[in-house]
């Protein structure tokens, strides 16, 4: 039996596939028709692998160093890896890919006729996490979760079939939505990263320092600052809600899950009194049930 730990230095495909189950929304669940599971799958394996890259997540013993062409000494550069990465991706559209998780996508970017931009805006957001750590303003927030995180609603709209622009727009508010949660969840362990992604105009505004989000609770600021964030978030959530209406059968079922997802975060945070520093607060099933269900009806 291979160690839970270098699971992914022996498969690395495996490795980061597995961690599928712990999103906080299903990737490719059950109830959607065979195909497209595995294409959004594949679609997932391609988003998890690079985020990894860009976070140093990668477990040791150098196996995707080697698939991608970076030597062993070089695989802690994650810029250089992202570089090899963003030529694999490449390969993946007029070539042969190296990479088992870049073999895997090829089948669907062919099959369902993808174009690199969305791909290629997921390798820029985390090249640029690299180089950027602080943003200044809510638009350039806005301008980073463009690259981070609506890249990935329009590729479940283009695996799907069900690509219009009014789509995309409603998608794209969604997503962003969705990124900005996950940074409120992740105050504590972005900061460890040297990472904030709280606007830092906010932070003035609401008389916070970066010395107060290393605190282990959250003060009365603090929690005034979540709290501001969080009902932008909510917004965005409503103005993206009539995506869910747009379709039908089970995708209108699989977006409710991603607009309930938001929803349920969002009161597991307020539920925790905007405090997020001691972890992420996350939601119970019978709340996020309850939020598909009004989802579904169209409230909120």
């Amino acid at each position: 039996m291979t160690p839970a730990g270098t699971a992914h230095a022996v498969d690395p495909e495996r490795g980061t596939l597995d961690k599928a189950a712990s999103e906080n929304f299903p990737v490719a669940p059950f109830f959607l028709p065979r195909d497209w599971r595995t294409d959004l799958v594949a679609v997932y394996g391609f988003a998890r692998l690079v985020d990894d890259i860009g976070d140093g997540d990668l477990a040791p013993g150098g196996a995707d160093a080697r698939l991608l062409g970076v030597p062993d000494d070089s695989a802690d550069d994650r810029l250089l890896m992202l570089d090899a990465f963003e030529a694999d991706l490449r390969r993946v559209f007029d070539g042969t890919p190296r990479h088992p998780l870049l073999r895997r996508l090829q089948p669907t970017v062919r099959r369902r006729s993808l174009t690199p931009e969305p791909f290629l805006g997921l390798i820029a957001a985390n090249r640029q996490d690299q180089l950027v750590g602080r943003y200044e303003t809510y638009d350039d927030l806005l301008a980073y979760c463009e690259l981070s995180a609506n890249p990935v609603g329009r590729l479940v709209l283009a695996v799907t079939g069900t690509s219009t622009p009014e789509r995309i727009r409603h998608s794209d508010r969604i997503c962003t939505a969705l990124q900005i949660v996950e940074h409120l969840q992740d105050v504590a362990e972005d900061l460890a990263r040297d990472r904030v992604y709280l606007p830092a105009e906010d932070m003035k505004r609401f008389h916070v320092r970066e010395a107060d989000l290393a605190a282990p609770r959250a003060g009365a600021s603090v929690r005034a600052l979540i709290a501001f964030e969080a009902g932008r978030a909510r917004d965005l959530l409503h103005e993206g809600s009539p995506l869910v209406g747009s379709v039908h059968g089970r995708l209108r079922l699989l977006l409710a899950g991603f607009v309930a997802g938001g929803r349920a975060a969002l009161e597991a945070i307020a539920a925790a009194g905007h405090d997020v520093l001691p972890g992420p607060p996350k939601p119970g099933k019978v709340r996020l049930l309850r939020e598909v269900g009004a989802t579904l009806r169209g409230e909120g």
